[in-house]
C-alpha cells in the first residue's frame, strides 16, 4: 500500500493556549486533549435569522501523523448526559420518528439489506448500546444472535483493534443513525485498525467484499496530490453507494468526500415548522465559528459527468446532505466514550443517514455509481436555499436555489432521488 499523506489545512482545534486569543479575535474558543476538541458552535437555524449558540466536544482531535483522518462527530456538552430515563422520559434530541418524518421515509423499507460502518479503533459496547437506542425507539432487535448486526475487523475477522473513546462516540452515532433511517436494514461494523487512510480504506474494500451494497464513512482529511490513487485503491466500487461526510470545519474541501466514486454528504439545520412539510432547514453553518458542513471546489479530483455546476471544473462538494448541526442535534446512546444518551452532531451523523437511504432505495445497479443518482432527480429532494458556511462569491458555500456545495442538490424527500 502507498503512504498516504493527509495534511489537513482545515483547523479541527487549537491548542489551549491559544484558546484567549480566539476568544478576542473570533469568538471561537477551542482546547485540544487526547481524546477530543472543545469548540463553542454559533449555528444557523432554519426559522429564524438569529444563531443559535451550543457547545460542542469534537470526539477526535486533529491527527498528529500525515495520512491520517479525524471522525466528523461532535456531542453537544451544554446538555447534560441522560444516564437513565424515567418512565415518562425521552431522550433530547431528534430520534427515528422525526427524521422519518422530516425526510418523509419509509419505516418498512430496505429488509435484509446490509448497511457498513466503517471506523477506527474498537467500540466494546457498540452491539450493547445500539441494543438500548433500538429498544428505547421501539425499533426491531438487531443482534449477533439474530444475524442483523455483525462487527469485525479490517481483514474480516475478530482481532478487533484498540478501544478509543472517541472514535467509539463516532460509531455509536454512525450506527444509531442507520438504525433511524432504515429499522430493518441489516448493520456491519468494520473496524480498521487505525485512522490512517490506508487501514480505513483497507476496511472499505473488507466491507464490500462482505456483501454490503451501502458503505458508510464519517471521517476526512485535508486534500492531497495522491487522493486519486486512493480513489482507485479503495472507492471505486460500481454497484455500491458509497457515502462520506462532507467535513465540520465549514468552507473547504475535505478527502475522501472529494472522491468522484462516493456520495459527499452535507450537512443542515433541521427544524419542526408549521410548513406543509412540516420542517424546515437551512445550511449548517457560521460566520463567526469554525464548524459549519463542508463543501467547496476540489483541488485535484476530476469533475464527475453527472456534476454540471459551473464555478468548479473539479469536483464540487457536495452532492446531498441531511441533518448535522449539533444545535439541532440528534439523540445517540453511548456508554464507552459518554455514559449514556447524549445529543450529537456532525457530518459522521448525515452520512450513515443517507447511507440508510439508499439501502431503503433499493440495490444500486451493478455497473453504477450511485452518487449519480439525486444528479437524475433533484426534484425528488428538498432544496435547501439559505445559510452559508463561510465566505465566497458563489454557491460553493452558500445555498441558493438547485445546487450549492454545503447541501448539494438538497435532502431526501422519500427515497426517489436515491434510485437509478
Amino acid at each position: 500500500m502507498h503512504s498516504h499523506r493527509r495534511r489537513n489545512p482545515i483547523r479541527r482545534g487549537i491548542p489551549a493556549l491559544l484558546g484567549a486569543a480566539a476568544l478576542i479575535t473570533g469568538g471561537f474558543v477551542a482546547s485540544q486533549s487526547a481524546a477530543f476538541a472543545t469548540t463553542t458552535t454559533s449555528s444557523a437555524t432554519a426559522a429564524a435569522s438569529a444563531a443559535t449558540t451550543v457547545h460542542t466536544h469534537r470526539l477526535c482531535s486533529q491527527p498528529s501523523k500525515p495520512g491520517y483522518m479525524a471522525c466528523q462527530a461532535e456531542v453537544r456538552t451544554d446538555l447534560k448526559t441522560q444516564k437513565s430515563l424515567g418512565r415518562h422520559d425521552t431522550p433530547k434530541g431528534f430520534g427515528p420518528a422525526d427524521l422519518q418524518a422530516a425526510y418523509n421515509l419509509p419505516k418498512d423499507g430496505g429488509k435484509g439489506a446490509t448497511v457498513a460502518i466503517v471506523d477506527a479503533n474498537d467500540d466494546p459496547n457498540a452491539e450493547k448500546d445500539l441494543a438500548a437506542y433500538r429498544s428505547q425507539y421501539g425499533l426491531p432487535e438487531c443482534s449477533t444472535s439474530n444475524g442483523c448486526f455483525k462487527k469485525i475487523d479490517q481483514d474480516g475477522g475478530s482481532n478487533y483493534p484498540t478501544p478509543d473513546a472517541g472514535w467509539a462516540g463516532e460509531i455509536s452515532l454512525d450506527v444509531d443513525m442507520v438504525s433511524a433511517a432504515c429499522p430493518q436494514c441489516h448493520i456491519l461494523l468494520v473496524e480498521a485498525k487505525s485512522a490512517n487512510m490506508d487501514d480505513l480504506g483497507a476496511a472499505v474494500n473488507q466491507a464490500v467484499k462482505q456483501g454490503a451494497k451501502y458503505v458508510s464513512n464519517s471521517y476526512g482529511g485535508g486534500e492531497d496530490a495522491s487522493d486519486t490513487k486512493a480513489d482507485d485503491q479503495y472507492f471505486k466500487h460500481p454497484g455500491v453507494a458509497i457515502t462520506v461526510s462532507s467535513g465540520d470545519s465549514g468552507y473547504g474541501v475535505e478527502y475522501p468526500a472529494a472522491s468522484p466514486y462516493v456520495t459527499a454528504v452535507g450537512g443542515t439545520s433541521l427544524k419542526k415548522d408549521s410548513s406543509t412539510r412540516g420542517w424546515s432547514e437551512s445550511v449548517w453553518g457560521t460566520s463567526a465559528g469554525g464548524d459549519g458542513a463542508g463543501s467547496g471546489c476540489s483541488q485535484y479530483e476530476a469533475k464527475p459527468s453527472w456534476q454540471k455546476d459551473t464555478d468548479c471544473a473539479k469536483r464540487a462538494v457536495a452532492d446531498v446532505a441531511a441533518v448535522a448541526d449539533p444545535a439541532t442535534g440528534l439523540a445517540v446512546y453511548d456508554t464507552y466514550q459518554a455514559s449514556g444518551w447524549n445529543v450529537y452532531g456532525g457530518t459522521s451523523a448525515s452520512s450513515p443517514f443517507i447511507a440508510g437511504v439508499y439501502a431503503l432505495a433499493g440495490t444500486p445497479g451493478s455497473g453504477d455509481t450511485p452518487a449519480s443518482y439525486p444528479y437524475a432527480h433533484p426534484d425528488k429532494l428538498n432544496d435547501v436555499t439559505s445559510g452559508a458556511n463561510g465566505s465566497c462569491s458563489n454557491y460553493l458555500c452558500k445555498a441558493g436555489t438547485g445546487y450549492d456545495g454545503p447541501t448539494g442538490l438538497g435532502t431526501p424527500n422519500g427515497v426517489s432521488a436515491f434510485t437509478k
